[in-house]
């Protein structure tokens, strides 16, 4: 079917501000969708049937898949495909059937405002998405462009860089962009009390982080004291060479199986944006630390499933990456994540039990692979002196499915 669906982005200067070809295309529909904000630009005596947004937003794009064919036009802020409705209407129609005719996107906007490369800005949603997400993001002079769930969203900003150590940050908040109310207001985290006069608003952050602030790296290996845990945390040292054998890349899957802290997965997602991962655990205890370190260490998405393995990752999505943690030696346990794995993947266990290495060894001789051991010694006190203390070895068994 040849494109129908014109999916054009507006912004607060309306119907001037669009392209001769959005103008257009607009004029053509026989339906207009969009929010009561945008249909209200719309000229009074344009008599056209008109479609508002409504919730949840499946119950009016049901509506709208009702005219397929026929020429309909949505209407969206900025540019419609950058944390915009175009990225759900792609999930329900091919991309052949729909004409994209963006606007001005509110991060490219604020960077206008305040001269700011767009390339080197970090750019989040915090709307209708999780706000713990933002703790990733707060690193020493980076900058922030951040919409808004709504007009209490700058102070919570204000409140979680004041937490984390950035309170000399430098914000500012745009409301109605491009239009004839645009507001602008600029101030210091740690003394925020300014508040948008609008719900629909954009903030800029300037990071600025104080002496006694500890931002944490994205590079694997984070300090054991970031997370929560009952012991049963894979160590910093170890944690680093898991990751680099787990290899993660954009879009990829990782089972976290015997989740324990769920620091595996939570530093998988933090490594390589666009990842994500399952974390699997039995004790409803560590359940609750893991969910803790989530939140706290900025990787929210991290999906959380309570029950033992094997039997709880029957049903759950092909993973790219496995990483077994705990219950090796359990059995069933390597031929029911071996057949779950996507070709190509990787399979990683870290063993610390002679029961859990003897599984290892079967499982080797059959599939190949890699084993390693890892020892790593830490310095102690010991008395009034210094010396070497070893953590518990770990032996390391490695391998992809061919």
């Amino acid at each position: 079917m040849s494109a129908w669906l014109d999916v054009i982005g507006i912004g607060e200067d309306g119907l001037a501000g669009l392209s001769p070809a959005a103008r257009a295309r607009l004029a053509d529909a026989r339906l207009i969708v969009g929010g009561a904000r945008h249909l209200a630009l719309l000229p009074k005596d344009d008599a056209r049937p008109k479609l508002g947004w409504e919730n949840p937003l499946t119950r009016t794009i049901e509506t709208l898949l009702t005219h397929r064919g026929t020429p309909v036009a949505v209407l969206a802020t900025g540019d419609p495909l950058h944390c915009g409705i175009g990225a759900t209407l792609l999930r329900y129609l091919p991309a052949q059937e729909m004409r994209f005719l963006p606007g001005l996107s509110a991060f490219t906007l604020v960077c206008a405002r305040l001269g700011w490369d767009r390339e080197k800005v970090v750019t989040l949603s915090l709307h209708g998405r999780p706000f713990d997400r933002l703790n990733r993001e707060l690193v020493p002079d980076r900058r922030l462009v951040l919409l808004s769930a709504d007009r209490a969203t700058p102070a919570a900003v204000a409140a979680r860089l004041t937490e984390a150590g950035f309170g000399d940050s430098v914000m500012h908040v745009f409301a109605h962009m491009g239009g004839p109310k645009e507001q602008h207001v600029e101030g210091v985290a740690a003394h925020w009390g300014a508040a948008p006069g609008a719900d629909l608003n954009t903030i800029a952050v300037d990071c600025r982080a104080s002496p006694a602030a500890q931002p944490l790296s994205l590079v694997p290996g984070l300090p054991d004291s970031a997370f929560v845990h009952d012991g049963q945390l894979t160590k910093a040292e170890i944690r680093a060479v898991t990751l680099a054998a787990l290899a993660p890349l954009p879009g990829q899957l990782l089972w976290d199986v015997g989740a324990g802290s769920g620091a595996i997965a939570i530093e998988w997602l933090r490594a390589v944006p666009d990842t994500r991962a399952i974390a699997i655990e039995q004790a409803q205890s560590r359940l609750r630390f893991i969910e803790r370190n989530a939140a706290v260490l900025g990787a929210p998405e991290l999906e959380i499933v309570a029950g033992a393995a094997p039997e709880a990752l029957r049903g759950l999505a092909a993973p790219d990456a496995i990483f077994i943690g705990g219950g090796a030696a359990i059995p069933g346990m390597f031929d029911t994540c071996w057949q779950a794995l996507k070709p190509g993947g990787r399979l990683v266990a870290n063993l610390v039990t002679l029961e859990a290495e003897a599984a290892v060894l079967a499982w080797h001789a059959a599939r190949g692979g890699e084993l390693r051991r890892l020892a790593i010694s830490r310095a102690e006190a010991i008395g009034g002196r210094i010396g070497w203390k070893p953590l518990r070895p770990v032996t390391q068994y490695v391998v992809r499915k061919i």
